[in-house]
């Protein structure tokens, strides 16, 4: 049974506050893609909808965790790393347990706007120049190949841009080159109590400068007396207009 809709009333934005706001790597993607919505769920409680969980892509998220963590104890690289040579292997950090944590995740006091900057890797990986790489797991079953190549797919790249830009405030090297590695379900003749998974590493270099101005931009939208206006491209905000005029 579904839960009644209710407005937050803990975590929320308070201009007259000293004390440092949390903001997560998806609230910034939240901010970017609507502030209006950015806006009324930080300063006053209201929520998008929620979805169901995607258990799928969070068990699939495990294993391949579990399976990394046993190369990491034991210093060596994962098939996966050597069969699209990557000269690399799991990273051995004191803190990485943490940074996946959700809820902690990486963190970083941006001084300049008082935002703790949060977001929870999936995994990192050392090359033997010492350089850092940052690595996201992501999981889907269609047909053909995987891509990060389609338009809704930018918010992938600004995460892995988020996540190289909190590991570097770390004082580690990161490279410009991280990895997703997808996972993408294959069809079959039949169920057999399994699905049959294809992997793919997927580099993409990213390039973390439009960092610091969104959040400023953040920050400004946050100290706003109201609400900014809805945003054109926000299905949200297109369901409440359409809504409330019937």
């Amino acid at each position: 049974m579904k839960k009644p809709y209710t407005v937050k009333s803990r975590g929320l934005f308070d201009p007259a506050s000293e004390s440092p706001f949390k903001v997560s790597r998806s609230g910034i993607e939240l901010f970017l893609e609507c502030p209006r919505c950015f806006y009324l769920n930080n300063r006053l409680g209201i929520r998008r909808p929620s979805g169901p969980p995607f258990n799928i892509n969070s068990l699939v998220d495990r294993l391949l965790k579990k399976e990394f963590d046993a190369h990491r104890a034991a210093g060596t690289a994962h098939p996966i790393m050597r069969r699209h040579s990557i000269d690399a292997v799991p990273f051995p950090h004191s803190s990485l347990d943490e940074w996946r944590e959700n809820f902690k995740g990486v963190r970083f006091h941006h001084s300049p706007t008082n935002l703790l900057i949060t977001g929870a890797v999936d995994d990192l990986w050392v090359a033997p120049s010492k350089e850092v790489i940052v690595v996201d797991y992501k999981a889907t079953a269609k047909a053909g190949t995987v891509s990060i190549d389609a338009d809704w797919q930018i918010s992938y790249k600004r995460q892995m841009e988020i996540y190289q830009w909190l590991v570097r405030r770390q004082g580690l090297t990161v490279s410009p080159t991280g990895y997703f590695v997808y996972c993408n379900g294959q069809d079959a003749e039949g169920f057999n109590e399994r699905v049959e998974f294809k992997v793919s590493v997927l580099p993409y270099v990213g390039n973390d400068s439009w960092v610091e101005s969104t959040l400023q931009g953040l920050k400004n939208c946050l100290m706003l007396d109201a609400a900014p206006e809805p945003s054109k491209n926000c299905e949200f905000c297109g369901y409440v207009s359409v809504a409330t005029a019937v």
